[in-house]
């Protein structure tokens, strides 16, 4: 097994740099979180184009160039530390072709986000490095509990996550160790064929997704099941499936961890031996608790679920 290379961990003072490298965002969208970087000791240090807008079907906070620019800024500066997202939506797949880690080979930092940073996670995996699938600057409609942050810095300054959880009646027993792969089932879905998706075999993968209609849920799982994908895993961890439905009340669902989502899931994988655990508190959630991909994991799924990094 290949060795994975763990950014160093932060101490007070170091500067955090925050950027927007998919959708757009306002400045009061932002300024908690920031003050909140600033209140734990660090120094938050916004990139150039973190508020910058652009419109082309989709609102970008810059161009392609502009995020591009930010990010490997980020990268590559030899002050910043650790690099914070500052939200998802869409537009990290554009920048996968200009990502420069010349500085930051020599001086890797941590990267935070979730969601459609899944992409960007998954090419620093292709590094051998490892990040954090965690909660991003801007908050969610829904809110984020405090513990989402807390548990953030508690691995920008060195303690790995270990969690215990209550058991879903839909999971499925075992006790395995492997590398954690995976974020966002969309992303996912959206790189297999590429030279940037995620390698899966042997390892645990992790899932986690918003707003899809039931029917597209279905066709992603289908798809990684015809990639050989439930053939290489070792293990299945199901994360936040935020207001599934179909096209007619797909805003009524508003349970973080919709059943009938997590049905269909069991149902087409139910022929594969790996342990399941569903309901993990990561993902378009108020409780939004870090992973980390890349990074070993120790997974006992059993009367319930034990998650050690």
């Amino acid at each position: 097994m290949k060795k994975m290379i763990f950014p160093k961990s932060l101490k007070k003072g170091d500067k955090i740099a925050v950027i927007s490298p998919a959708g757009a965002v306002d400045v009061p969208q932002l300024e908690k979180g920031i003050e909140m970087i600033r209140s734990r000791g660090f120094e938050p240090v916004p990139g150039e184009h973190l508020y910058t807008k652009f419109s082309n079907g989709y609102n970008y906070a810059g161009t392609e160039k502009e995020r591009a620019k930010d990010i490997n800024w980020a990268f590559n500066d030899t002050e910043i530390k650790a690099v914070w997202a500052s939200r998802g939506g869409y537009g990290c797949q554009h920048l996968l072709q200009h990502l420069k880690l010349k500085k930051f080979m020599e001086n890797p930092k941590w990267y935070i986000g979730y969601s459609d940073n899944t992409v960007i996670q998954s090419y620093l995996l292709k590094k051998d490095f490892v990040s954090i699938h965690g909660q991003t600057i801007k908050t969610s409609s829904f809110g984020v509990t405090d513990e989402s942050y807390d548990l953030i810095f508690d691995i920008l300054k060195g303690k790995k996550p270990k969690y215990t959880l209550e058991s879903h009646q839909l999971n499925k027993e075992g006790n395995i160790e492997g590398e954690l792969v995976g974020g966002n089932l969309a992303l996912i879905y959206a790189l297999l064929g590429t030279k940037y998706s995620f390698d899966f075999k042997d390892k645990i993968l992790f899932i986690e997704d918003i707003g899809e209609n039931f029917y597209a849920l279905d066709r992603m799982i289908m798809s990684l099941e015809l990639a050989g994908v439930f053939s290489k895993i070792k293990g299945l961890i199901v994360g936040g499936m935020t207001n599934m439905g179909d096209e007619k009340d797909n805003q009524s669902y508003e349970d973080s961890f919709d059943e009938f989502a997590y049905k269909l899931i069991s149902d087409r994988i139910s022929k594969y031996k790996f342990p399941v655990a569903f309901a993990f508190p990561n993902g378009h959630i108020k409780d939004n608790r870090p992973l980390l991909i890349g990074a070993n994991v120790k997974m006992n799924v059993d009367s319930n679920v034990k998650i050690d990094f």
